[in-house]
């Protein structure tokens, strides 16, 4: 069963994104991006062309040739390419076939909008019996 991660009180939940997909990548593990609005998806894959200050973090669109050799996917759509164990979701309701994935990522920001959409998603997860950690970023 699918093990669902919960980041509240995110300052910047794109930042956040970021870290996770880097862990990721030191983890060895293939990371999808759910981002199903155009402006987060496009703003997403910008920051991890910089991110970190040094580096990047190696990425591309889920459709695109290359996916299928590259650690960090992002998809706009209900894209869900074989080999990702980790899926990150940023966008307001519940990714599509979630449970297809080892791990769920949730970034939580801080403004109440987020929130609202973020105890909806955490009740239908833990209604379905999924085992839920939440991890308080305010610093």
């Amino acid at each position: 069963m699918t093990s669902i991660d919960f980041y509240f009180n995110a300052p910047d939940r794109l930042q956040v994104a970021c870290r996770l997909a880097g862990k990721a990548i030191a983890q060895k593990q293939r990371l999808l991006v759910y981002a199903p609005e155009p402006e987060t998806a496009s703003r997403i894959d910008r920051m991890l062309w910089t991110w970190p200050a040094i580096g990047f973090v190696p990425h591309c669109m889920a459709h695109d040739r290359i996916a299928a050799e590259t650690p960090v996917l992002i998809a706009a759509d209900d894209a869900m390419p074989c080999g990702c164990e980790v899926l990150l979701n940023l966008g307001p309701g519940c990714p599509p076939h979630f449970a297809r994935f080892e791990r769920l990522l949730e970034v939580v920001g801080a403004d109440e909008e987020d929130r609202k959409a973020a105890r909806a998603r955490y009740r239908y997860y833990q209604e379905r019996g999924y085992r839920i950690s939440s991890h308080d970023l305010h610093e």
